[in-house]
């Protein structure tokens, strides 16, 4: 049974989790309009997940995909962790403001959270998806004896050959187009970058998993195209953020149709790990920080939001994490449930 199929989707077509950004009320509108809509938790805690998967199910009964990190260790370094606070110093003082005083490990992985676990055993959300890797044994068995459809991305025809073997029913093939955080494994090992339809390609002949295409795909056409290279559906990120019904703030959303958004940048500026986002002050900052190496994931992620924080205070958006795809000069505004039916009309005149 196709993937499309299992879930009754009108359209092969799942939206991106992008945590926090996507919102329960836009995972619910993609679902009501035929595609699959998602939610990010890795960036809260089981309690804050539940609420969001409660929020979504009071508002579809249709089917949506839970996603979470599974990040490695951070190892705290205090010595590299001041010089880049002090590297940061003078962007906070230019806002009236002070760097923090110490930096913190603020997500946890799904890997070390029995209560995340937990939970999902409990509510069995439909589709559960991870990032950045995979969870151990054990926890795959024991979502996969709720009936939970487990999927996980891979940037490398090694990293889904791993989900393969780890026994997930698909994997989202990630090219390096993508925006948002790369999904790759080990951040520390070479990344060959394989873009979209290469990865796409390579995993639909040499995978035996269904594939999912992710990365650079904007319209119809694009999912056409890439259910033309043998992927099962498209999941679309940076098409969603500029729908009324996700969490992007106002400078997120008018750096969508600024020059920017023809000028992505992948970065580990931010976070820690490399991300694609528009072009803004904070990706500027790469020749002045290139002699830093910055704090681990996602410890750096907490300087990063603390600067944006003081940043967007004073009404300058530039150092939000503005995560985009390259094909962010194609975004459209529109409610979401407007943007699944025109998504299914260009994909069915691509198909005709």
């Amino acid at each position: 049974m196709s993937l499309a199929d299992r879930f009754h989707l009108a359209l092969p077509l799942i939206q991106a989790p992008m945590a926090g950004v996507s919102t329960p009320l836009l995972a619910a509108e993609v679902s009501e309009a035929g595609g699959l809509g998602s939610i990010g938790v890795g960036a809260t805690d089981a309690a804050g997940a539940r609420m969001m998967i409660e929020e979504v199910r009071a508002r579809t009964a249709r089917a949506f995909n839970v996603n979470l990190f599974v990040h490695g260790p951070a190892f705290p370094d205090d010595a590299r962790e001041a010089a880049w606070l002090a590297a940061l110093s003078p962007l906070f003082a230019e806002f009236d403001a002070t760097p923090p005083a110490h930096l913190r490990t603020i997500y946890q992985s799904f890997a070390d959270d029995p209560d995340m676990l937990a939970m999902l055993l409990e509510v069995a959300p439909p589709v559960v998806s991870f990032h950045f890797g995979l969870p151990p044994a054990d926890m795959l068995s024991a979502l996969r004896g709720r009936g939970i459809y487990l999927m996980a991305t891979a940037t490398s025809l090694a990293e889904a050959r791993a989900i393969e073997a780890a026994g997930l029913h698909a994997v989202v093939a990630q090219g390096f187009e993508a925006g948002g955080h790369r999904g790759v494994f080990d951040p520390s090992a070479p990344d060959d970058s394989l873009g979209t339809m290469v990865l796409t390609r390579l995993l639909a002949r040499q995978a035996s998993l269904p594939v999912i295409a992710a990365g650079g795909i904007m319209d119809g056409a694009g999912i056409a195209a890439a259910l033309d290279l043998g992927a099962a559906a498209a999941q679309l990120g940076t098409a969603f953020v500029a729908c009324p019904e996700s969490a992007a703030d106002e400078g997120y959303r008018r750096a969508l149709t600024g020059p920017g958004a023809c000028h992505t940048a992948m970065t580990s500026l931010i976070s820690g790990r490399p991300a694609r986002a528009l072009a803004n002050r904070f990706t500027a900052l790469a020749d002045r920080l290139a002699h830093l190496p910055p704090p681990d994931y996602p410890i750096a992620y907490d300087a990063g939001k603390a600067l944006h924080a003081a940043a967007k205070a004073t009404g300058e958006f530039g150092f939000g994490a503005q995560w985009a795809g390259q094909g962010a000069p194609l975004c459209r505004s529109m409610p979401a449930a407007d943007l699944v039916r025109t998504l299914k009309e260009e994909w069915q005149r691509a198909r005709s």
